[in-house]
């Protein structure tokens, strides 16, 4: 496929409530979209580092920019026939795993476009449904967080994830273990913790937590292979992960038992699904996490999630969980007739509403030749 035109967007998609964490919070989820076009046909990819620099060192107003002025004009004219060729496209600027991320899923949609082939299937899936977890943000309240587990059990969520941070640790997960004692169930610390907090996260395995995700710092991999020595639940790496080699190097030092892969941080498809074969290869389970993308960006962690070794439920949520309306169309909603809340594969991804996209819009950029 040649590459003709690449319109570049940056929104603010308003949240029905604010997203809290160990960094701080969010009342809009800012996002990088990619209409990548060739010929008469178009795909649409999302990349969602948020507004700051928290999560990951990248923000979405910098990652537009760079996918703007930089790594767009290198894909505009070229033919790219792989995710492979694409990567390698890319590869000489450094870094920017979100950026590229926005335009690496634009391609693959495009790809499944000019195929006329549903993306989970181009992307090496046997499976065509998934099952997913239940996600809770710090709360205002410990209560307020009790009624919203409760409710998730009720409705026969597989799993609970739960936000980790100093002054909502111990005393939360105690009062949470409490009420609800069978669920499966892990924390996430978005790096908010070091290892001289060692004695806290020896405290935390009586409470039997599926795993503890991304404790320590966001770059880091060898204080977590001395975390995990020394304590007996699994620790998971997400923010650690920015790409095929990382994993290799945490599974080399035994920094973890479990991976949480999002296309966004790892660059895109490409390298998500090529972490998901290294661990696979070496024995360690998966599952893929979400950054509250719009239905477009979720169709594609969706379609990702149905590959073998993605064993875990994954983090992606019913639009109308986060939002009063998807910026895209159709929205994510869970199958009506699973035994598990579970959502399946798109076989037409979605894209944005044009309306809805232009009320989300910040600023906006079209490249072509």
């Amino acid at each position: 496929m040649r590459i003709e035109r690449i319109d570049l967007y940056h929104v603010a998609m308003p949240l029905i409530e604010p997203w809290r964490t160990a960094y701080g919070e969010d009342a809009a989820i800012e996002a990088v979209l990619c209409r990548m076009s060739s010929g008469s046909l178009a795909g649409w990819g999302e990349s969602a580092p948020f507004a700051a620099p928290c999560y990951s060192p990248e923000s979405a107003g910098g990652a537009f920019a760079i996918a703007r002025d930089w790594l767009a004009p290198a894909l505009l004219g070229q033919t790219i026939t792989t995710g492979d060729q694409l990567q390698e496209r890319l590869a000489i600027y450094k870094g920017n795993q979100f950026s590229k991320a926005a335009l690496d899923t634009a391609w693959w949609s495009l790809y499944c476009r000019q195929r006329n082939e549903p993306l989970h299937v181009a992307l090496g899936a046997t499976r065509s449904q998934i099952s997913i977890g239940a996600d809770f943000g710090v709360t205002d309240s410990i209560d307020d967080l009790l009624s919203n587990i409760g409710d998730a059990v009720s409705c026969g969520f597989p799993r609970i994830k739960l936000k980790f941070r100093p002054g909502w640790d111990l005393p939360m997960i105690q009062a949470v273990r409490d009420a609800f004692p069978e669920p499966t169930m892990h924390i996430d610390c978005n790096s908010g913790y070091r290892l001289k907090d060692l004695d806290l996260f020896r405290q935390l395995d009586q409470f039997q937590l599926a795993m503890i995700e991304q404790p320590l710092a966001h770059d880091d991999l060898s204080d977590h292979a001395k975390l995990q020595q020394q304590i007996e639940t699994p620790v998971c790496l997400d923010e650690s992960i920015k790409h095929v080699r990382a994993a290799r190097q945490a599974i080399e030092l035994a920094s973890c038992r479990y991976i949480n892969i999002k296309p966004g941080r790892v660059g895109g498809l490409t390298n998500a699904v090529a972490i998901h074969d290294v661990c696979q290869q070496a024995g360690i389970p998966c599952w893929v996490g979400g950054m509250l993308e719009s239905a477009t960006g979720s169709a594609h962690c969706i379609a990702l999630a149905m590959l073998d070794n993605f064993t875990y439920p994954a983090d992606i949520f019913p639009s109308q969980r986060f939002y009063e309306e998807d910026m895209s169309d159709p929205p994510v909603e869970l199958d009506s007739n699973a035994e598990l809340p579970s959502v399946s594969a798109f076989t037409e991804l979605p894209e944005p509403v044009p309306e809805r996209l232009a009320r989300c819009q910040v600023q906006q950029a079209t490249l072509s030749i």
